[in-house]
């Protein structure tokens, strides 16, 4: 499943790419590895590098990459980086700069119609899976919106553990814990189906032992694991999207600079244990019980409480903070806000049907447990 750098090297090296549209976050690129490789390899094409400037993925910033892409008018963007990185260069390649793209965006009316020119990609972290998935994000105005198409999903990608390894731990520990959750709220999405579940469970089989092991000693083989981990979990979410954390994650990003996967983990347990005693509510075709005991076998606990609580220890271990105060996360404040910046796509998936006031009372209890409300 993973690529060597002689994959990588045939597949540059391909003469019909003559125009190469580079887009890269520039310290990725360059503690990766992947720049000093890519530079040494690509020496024989006509190459225009994009470094990418904004940590979100922002529509004014993506409208910049449209126009240098174009204006060069290459036969092949290559992505280099993470998922924002990777998300801007699916977009890129079948959006069209006009008056009302922002509408569109914002109301997911994309008139998509076709690509503009072969996509190959390199994630160089292991969390997103956006290799191989038929969506993407962007901020329009601080929230986050999200592209459906099989017209995203990249042309060739490869996964190479080597690129992975020198991200810093803050990155791997956010990317990481992104794939964890990405697999979970995939096996209980009301869009499971046998496929992702396999997707899942295989990712989990995975991440639950490596990510740890890829922080404490990111070494090729823990790295190799963990770009494995990620791509299943990616293609599970293909197939089933996210749920309730997710969903509730992006304004905590958007609004209070915390990384995705860490914003993902803020309330992961509390979601998975409304979903769990909520589940004689269960909007799904499946029996959410049976998923969840499939779930606890994954983990090797013997309930909800036991489970949250590993997945607890996993982010303490990941240095996750989830204490809103250290966070400098005020509920009160910024509930209008936050709620404002809910993906309504993500949370239709949710096994339970969740609403408004349940999720504030979640978030709220969070805030609360710090001592914060009285």
């Amino acid at each position: 499943m993973v690529n060597s750098i002689e994959d990588l090297k045939k597949f540059i090296n391909d003469k019909s790419f003559k125009k190469i549209f580079l887009l890269c976050g520039k310290k990725s690129f360059i503690t990766s590895g992947a720049e000093k490789f890519i530079k040494k390899e690509f020496n024989n094409k006509d190459i225009k590098f994009f470094y990418k400037n904004s940590d979100l993925p922002i529509l004014e910033e993506l409208i910049d990459i449209i126009k240098e892409m174009r204006n060069f008018e290459p036969n092949l963007i290559f992505a280099v980086g993470g998922g924002a990185v990777i998300d801007y260069a699916k977009i890129a390649n079948v959006v069209d700069i006009r008056p009302d793209l922002a509408d569109l965006i914002v109301n997911y009316s994309y008139p998509f119609k076709n690509k503009y020119t072969k996509l190959a990609v390199i994630p160089t972290t292991a969390g997103s899976g956006a290799e191989v998935t038929s969506n993407a994000v962007i901020y329009v105005d601080g929230i986050k919106h999200s592209f459906e198409s099989q017209l995203l999903i990249p042309d060739n990608f490869f996964l190479i553990p080597e690129f992975l390894i020198s991200a810093p731990n803050k990155i791997k520990a956010s990317a990481g814990f992104d794939a964890i959750a990405q697999a979970l709220e995939s096996l209980v999405s009301k869009k499971s189906n046998d496929q992702s579940v396999e997707h899942a469970s295989k990712s989990l089989r995975v991440s639950i032992n490596s990510y740890i092991s890829f922080l404490n000693d990111p070494n090729l083989k823990n790295a190799t694991e963990m770009a494995i981990a990620s791509n299943l979990a990616g293609k599970a979410i293909n197939i089933s999207k996210t749920t309730a954390p997710h969903a509730v994650s992006y304004p905590f990003t958007s609004l209070f600079n915390v990384s995705h996967g860490h914003a993902v983990g803020l309330f992961f347990e509390k979601f998975f244990k409304f979903n769990y005693e909520n589940k004689d509510k269960s909007e799904t075709s499946f029996d959410l019980k049976k998923r969840f005991d499939l779930i606890f076998n994954l983990f090797d606990v013997q309930g909800i409480n036991d489970f949250n609580s590993k997945i607890s220890l996993i982010k303490k271990q990941a240095k996750l903070e989830d204490n809103l105060q250290s966070l400098n996360i005020n509920i009160k404040q910024s509930s209008d806000d936050i709620i404002k910046g809910i993906n309504l796509l993500r949370l239709g998936n949710n096994p339970v049907k969740i609403g408004e006031k349940d999720i504030y009372n979640i978030i709220s209890s969070s805030w609360e447990s710090y001592g914060r409300v009285k």
